[in-house]
């Protein structure tokens, strides 16, 4: 979480390279944080998948045995084998639920950064080979071609 909070400062308080152009730490970290952002959504995917084997073995054990998921006065399975599965499960959802949340938060980055580069301002690009002309004159509209050289 560190990692991305500095990022993130780093392009916003990064100014741009020359008068009309965008920082390459905003240009492409976008990027670099889009494809971060479907990482993260991908690893969560897989720890949500992991935690679900992991409880559907415990719900197995259970109904092959339904005296190993005694639970005890504080909640947790009498088995400690049963319990095992229980805490794997756990921390598996826990692991799930970070990347969920390193990921969207890495998708709000890049979208801050999207529209960090929309509302900038914008010269003109000096390769336009030729440009129309359209002029108001006294008794109509005037149309005509520029050619730079």
């Amino acid at each position: 979480m560190r990692a991305w909070s500095l990022v993130l400062g780093l392009t916003l308080l990064s100014g741009p390279a020359h008068a009309q152009e965008l920082s390459p730490v905003v240009k492409y970290g976008k990027w670099v944080l889009v494809a971060s952002s479907a990482a993260m959504n991908y690893l969560a995917i897989q720890a949500h998948n992991d935690a679900e084997d992991t409880f559907d073995e415990l719900e197995a054990q259970c109904n092959v045995v339904h005296s190993r998921c005694a639970v005890g006065p504080d909640g947790s399975y009498l088995d400690p084998a049963i319990e095992d599965l229980y805490q794997q499960t756990l921390q598996h959802d826990q692991t799930a639920r970070a990347w969920l949340i390193g990921g969207e938060t890495a998708l709000l980055g890049a979208g801050v950064l999207f529209v960090w580069e929309l509302t900038r301002p914008k010269g003109r690009p000096d390769n336009i080979p030729f440009e129309p002309e359209v002029r108001s004159m006294r008794g109509g509209t005037g149309l005509g071609l520029r050619i730079n050289f």
